[in-house]
């Protein structure tokens, strides 16, 4: 049997993963025939295939099924030997991969690389941004070093540092501006537009409201903030945001924005990590940089 490579290895992972050659290879930074070349070579090397080949889907085998279970174990135990390495030097290189949610990535990354650039010149940054369940996953997994997300994720395994907490702000059509800020029984009985399913800010944005069993009047979808602020422009209904995303958002939309009255509605961002992981040290202080980046912008820091 052929010897096979850790890069072939990574290629089995992510082609299981994606179901797609090209995503596969988009996502290990190579090109599709590179990618397929390795795969069908480790095959060759097996003996026996581990994809089945579909017009539009890309399937594993049941030899595949039992060969990407111990893969999984050994991509993770090398990619802790590489943490420890990187965790036993003085100063911060080599590799990070950052996740972050799409609610904060827009609107904070380009703050926390900078910072993290100037004070960590050695850092290779990764960044994943999905939603907070995949992160969660992929942590778990060790596919990413820490994860900037809304508290609390209560996961026992994993390390919660709070950075900033911020508040929501109401977007609405520009002539509505001076109009008294509705309050939540009011926001129920109008066209709220929201994050689609899966993102952690509309369950924030539902809970303000107090909308669980009870539906407000009209409830519409969207994929993005900037999405659900244009509709508010169009004058389709009205959103909720975070304070973070207001100037990018609002710059080029036809809304004005209104503030509740206290309580607010809040959340609390913040850093969390594998407790196992031996970069701890070293990712305390990542936190420590995205706290200043957070200040630098006009964030509250957390509690």
């Amino acid at each position: 049997m052929a010897t096979l490579t850790l890069k072939q290895l990574r290629y089995v992972e992510a082609l299981a993963r994606h179901g797609h050659f090209g995503r596969a290879a988009e996502a290990c930074a190579i090109s599709q025939p590179a990618l397929s070349v390795q795969i069908r070579d480790l095959e060759e090397g097996l003996g026996t295939p581990l994809f089945e080949r579909g017009a539009r889907q890309v399937r594993l085998t049941a030899f595949g099924e039992d060969v990407l279970s111990r893969v999984g174990d050994i991509l993770q135990r090398v990619d802790e030997l590489e943490d420890m390495a990187r965790a036993a030097k003085d100063r911060l290189i080599g590799r990070l991969r950052i996740g972050v949610i799409p609610t904060i990535g827009p609107y904070l990354l380009p703050a926390i690389i900078s910072r993290l650039s100037s004070q960590h010149g050695g850092l290779d940054i990764h960044v994943r941004e999905t939603q907070t369940s995949r992160l969660m996953q992929e942590l778990s997994e060790g596919r990413i070093d820490t994860a900037i997300v809304a508290l609390p994720v209560s996961e026992p395994a994993f390390t919660e540092v709070e950075l900033f907490a911020e508040d929501f702000v109401l977007v609405r059509p520009s002539a509505d501006a001076g109009k008294p800020t509705p309050d939540r029984e009011m926001l129920r009985e109008m066209r709220l537009l929201l994050l689609e399913e899966g993102h952690c800010f509309r369950d924030q944005a539902l809970s303000f409201c107090n909308i669980g069993n009870a539906r407000p009047r009209e409830l519409l979808d969207g994929s993005s903030l900037s999405t659900l602020v244009q509709m508010v422009g169009a004058g389709i209904g009205v959103t909720l945001i975070p304070e973070m995303a207001v100037p990018v958002e609002t710059r080029s939309a036809d809304v004005s924005i209104a503030r509740f009255p206290s309580p607010q509605p809040s959340r609390t961002i913040g850093m969390v990590w594998r407790r196992a992981s031996p970069l701890t040290k070293q990712l305390a202080q990542i936190a420590e940089a995205v706290q200043q980046a957070s200040r630098a912008v006009g964030l509250q820091r957390g509690s």
